[in-house]
């Protein structure tokens, strides 16, 4: 349960305005094992360029899988109050209201998991939480769940590497595969907002991605939207079926820029709660964060100095979601 303060509501209330919906690039996977594979790898580019963001269909992720996992965490998040508390951690656990450490809050309540290579949620995560009796149910489904969508993600980083033409094929994907990933599983609820004389609540603030990479669904209730170029915002219309992929700051750094992170935000404005699932790939902590080499040709000038994601995911915890973090990693 969300319980915010009068002053809190008042912070996190926003004009009742509706942006404009959307357009947003639709890549079918299923074509990228046959001859459609070069057209998807152009199409991935070309939605990266100019978005930075792009939703995918034909993911071999099973409907059914799907399914369970969002009725699962919509179980958990009903039990009461005292019972999600139990699973309460910091970074790991539950938590509401609270978006990170610097201020932050949203009409929001979720649960954040390690991932490991093969899928699995850690048993680290779990171990010191007194679970109710649901709990173990949600996180077999999740581990599953995670299990799919992070084989699901390699594949379009492999094909973002062929569309770049870079070599070798898994120049971007082995950081999200590798053994001492740090990958992230975060499941949102928000709540139906309450009656604010008509006012919309900010369910999470605007704020790009750290990972290389975000692999996003949703219960098929509205509230994303999407910042462009220009600044104005956008509603991304639901999809119950597909999943919408973010590019992440650690992936504009490594194109040099040539991929842009975009900027989102959560807008709680329907009488139905919202259940979104995140899959945050992000490196190794030791990796070594810099553009690829054969992204700078000749004589190309790098935007940004090389850095660890030990380093940046560090510099993400000091300042508020809104803030502009590659910018003090550029040349």
């Amino acid at each position: 349960m969300v319980v915010l303060a009068k002053g809190e509501l008042e912070q996190i209330a926003l004009p009742a305005a509706q942006p404009p919906l959307a357009h947003v690039r639709e890549v079918d996977l299923s074509a990228a094992p046959g001859p459609g594979r070069a057209a998807a790898a152009r199409a991935l580019v070309s939605a990266c360029e100019e978005q930075g963001f792009f939703k995918v269909t034909g993911h071999g992720v099973p409907p059914e899988l799907v399914r369970a996992a969002e009725a699962a965490a919509a179980e958990f998040f009903a039990l009461p109050q005292a019972e999600k508390e139990a699973a309460a951690g910091r970074p790991l656990g539950y938590d509401s209201k609270r978006i990170g450490v610097s201020g932050d809050l949203g009409w929001i309540e979720y649960l954040m998991l390690g991932v490991t290579p093969a899928g699995a949620l850690p048993a680290a995560s779990f171990a010191s939480w007194t679970l109710p009796c649901a709990g173990a149910a949600v996180a077999d489904l999740l581990e599953e769940y995670a299990a799919a969508v992070r084989r699901m993600a390699c594949g379009v980083l492999e094909l973002m590497a062929e569309g770049l033409g870079i070599a070798p094929a898994d120049a971007l994907s082995r950081l999200v595969a590798d053994a001492e990933s740090d990958s992230m599983l975060r499941v949102n609820h928000y709540p139906p907002r309450p009656e604010l004389q008509g006012r919309l609540l900010t369910g999470f603030g605007e704020h790009t991605d750290p990972q290389v990479i975000s692999v996003l669904r949703s219960n098929g209730t509205s509230g994303l939207e999407i910042c462009a170029r220009d600044g104005s915002w956008a509603a991304v219309p639901p999809d119950p079926d597909s999943f919408f992929v973010n590019v992440a700051d650690a992936l504009q750094v490594l194109t040099n820029g040539r991929f842009r992170s975009v900027r989102h935000r959560v807008v709680v404005s329907s009488e139905r709660p919202r259940v979104s699932m995140i899959f945050f790939g992000g490196p190794p902590f030791g990796q070594r964060l810099a553009p690829l080499r054969q992204l700078l040709g000749d004589g190309g000038r790098s935007r940004y100095r090389e850095f660890t994601w030990k380093e940046y995911k560090s510099s993400t915890h000091k300042g508020r979601l809104a803030t502009d973090r590659l910018c003090s990693f550029e040349n």
